[in-house]
């Protein structure tokens, strides 16, 4: 074999492995947009009941047809709160049984020499549905899922071919016979190698593409075949810990989960291996007629034989993993809370982003909700930047007063760094193919996150007015500090609602709580006022306490508009009319 017939056959592979990517890239993304808001809420439904995790686990991966993003949207969960580990260890077992839904369907109709003629009716359908249905999103969507689908039909039969027969190049085949004659120890080298190749594509699927295709050709035999699935298995939790790199120590914990589990099922199979063997040899030679142990060279060899029996041991080991394993759901909490150090307290005060850091999704609707789940945690940082205002008023002593002052500050420019970071990610998944809802859902965030970091800027202005209030020596009487502390209790009601819409799905906001509680700020602000041009006609107090006292209320009255339009924005129609207001204005 020649340098350049080895550069073809590395070329074809991986140009089969490319396509093969994008044609799941398609797929996934065609699923995702067509269960749209529904699909990406799922998550937050998950109770701590075992079963119910697994079924959610399972039916969320069959749709975004990728364990991979499921786990990672696992870690989002339960780093935000919304999930508890333990409901996450079930969400993850369910992903990891959705995953192997693939598995069949690539043998099912992609493996073999029907793959490539499968393909262009499936061409021909998704081609019908984008000429007919061009102005629908959701049908566009099926078809871009069907194209999908057809690619990966096309990519398996380029894969396939890319493979050459191995008795044409009998050296190799020669080395291949001599690593998989150690027994115990070769099960164990193949279990490294799946593990360490899927750590690199970062794609199960693929490697299963791969593997089914070597059974195919007869590249590799019924034991090594299995230790690469075993292997595949564990490789697959490089992607959720990369996510949570970014992450805080509960959503560590659910991406170690996730490996634990792997690793665990993985061991107790290798402790077992010879009966589980003999259990896929004997119920694929009751389906097949043949054994998968027969190897190419015996009479009885059937190509078709082994790539079913290692569709079997992938539903087997992980269905069989998850009904041992989810009875030690507390240990293996026990577990990752072991290898998971807490995190310092006063790592709030940091700035950090959960999870559009280290994270992205294949498509552009998975990405949303990152996006969604990161303005959460701003709203939640700009409440607890509010939470330091009434510190400042009770602070002893300058020293005492400098650290709170300087705390707020800190805050103030992590909400200008999280608005940049924000407005970057959705700028990015406003490029990629979006369906109406999702480009109106980008617009409302942008305006959201627009407005959190302007309640930073004027939590900060209140707190320099307070600054500049103590270096001049001006004190409020007992009557003004009573009437700016129920200005504080009001407009702390109003960041509660407004914090409360954007925790809950976007189409189920509490919007005439949030305009009552604007109309309660200014009505407030209205008195406030009154009474004050009436004490500075009646020299009740002087011009330079007038001043700070008026600057505060009405800073607060600012904040409170800031408030209402991040609820405002919230709501996807009322936004959309706002903007169409400013396009006809325009």
């Amino acid at each position: 074999m020649s340098c350049i017939d080895i550069l073809l056959i590395v070329m074809n592979f991986l140009g089969a492995l490319v396509l093969f990517l994008y044609g799941m890239k398609l797929m996934s993304g065609g699923l995702q947009k067509f269960a749209g808001r529904g699909m990406r809420h799922i998550m937050g439904k998950i109770t701590n009941n075992p079963l119910s995790g697994i079924f959610v686990g399972a039916l969320l991966t069959v749709v975004v047809q990728s364990s991979s993003a499921s786990t990672v949207m696992v870690v989002s969960f339960v780093n935000a709160g919304m999930m508890s580990l333990g409901g996450a260890i079930a969400v993850i077992m369910g992903a990891n049984i959705g995953s192997t839904l693939i598995t069949w369907i690539l043998n099912l109709f992609a493996l073999g020499e029907s793959g490539g003629g499968f393909s262009l009716p499936f061409f021909a359908l998704a081609v019908a549905i984008f000429f007919l249905f061009a102005k629908k999103d959701k049908l566009k969507s099926i078809g871009e899922f069907i194209i999908g689908f057809a690619l990966l039909l096309v990519s398996m039969d380029f894969l396939q071919a890319a493979m050459p027969n191995l008795e044409e190049y009998p050296n190799f085949l020669e080395a291949m016979g001599r690593i998989s004659g150690y027994g115990f120890w070769s099960v164990l080298l193949f279990t490294l190698i799946g593990t360490l190749l899927t750590c690199i594509v970062q794609a199960s699927a693929a490697m299963m593409a791969i593997a089914l295709a070597m059974c195919y050709k007869g590249w590799i035999g019924f034991e090594v075949a299995m230790a690469l699935v075993m292997g595949l298995n564990i490789g697959t939790t490089i992607t959720a810990n990369i996510a949570a790199t970014v992450a805080n120590a509960s959503g560590k914990k659910a991406a170690r989960a996730h490996f634990v589990f792997n690793l665990i099922g993985a061991v107790l199979v290798l402790i077992a291996f010879r009966p589980v063997m003999n259990l896929v040899d004997w119920v694929t030679t009751g389906v097949m007629g043949v054994s998968p142990y027969t190897t190419p060279d015996q009479a009885l060899y059937n190509p078709k034989v082994l790539p079913w029996s290692l569709c079997f041991f992938h539903t087997f080991f992980n269905v069989a993993n998850t009904c041992i394993l989810v009875w030690f759901i507390p240990q293996m909490i026990r577990i990752v809370d072991w290898m998971v150090k807490p995190v310092a307290e006063d790592a709030e005060d940091e700035f950090r982003l959960t999870y559009i850091g280290g994270t992205w999704m294949n498509t552009a609707e998975l990405n949303i909700q990152s996006a969604k789940q990161e303005i959460e945690i701003f709203s939640k940082r700009v409440l607890k930047m509010y939470s330091f205002l009434p510190s400042l008023r009770l602070a002893k002593n300058d020293d005492e007063f400098g650290k709170v002052f300087d705390r707020i500050k800190k805050y103030e420019g992590i909400t200008d760094r999280m608005e940049v970071e924000i407005a970057k990610f959705l700028t990015k998944i406003s490029e990629g193919d979006l369906s109406e809802q999702g480009s109106q859902r980008i617009s409302s965030m942008l305006r959201i996150i627009d407005n959190l970091e302007s309640i930073g800027d004027a939590i900060y202005q209140i707190a320099a007015l307070r600054k500049d209030k103590l270096e001049a020596a001006v004190h409020f009487d007992q009557h003004q500090n009573d009437n700016l502390e129920q200005m504080t209790v009001l407009v702390q009601n109003a960041l509660d609602i407004m914090n409360a819409n954007l925790q809950c799905s976007y189409s189920a906001i509490d919007l005439p709580s949030a305009y009552a509680a604007e109309d309660a700020i200014n009505a407030y602000r209205d008195k406030l006022r009154a009474e004050h041009l009436e004490a500075i006609k009646h020299n009740t107090y002087n011009y330079t306490i007038g001043t700070a006292y008026s600057g505060l209320y009405a800073l607060y009255e600012k904040l409170g508009d800031y408030v209402i339009n991040v609820s405002e924005a919230i709501d996807v129609e009322n936004s959309k009319k706002v903007t169409e207001a400013q396009g006809a204005g325009a």
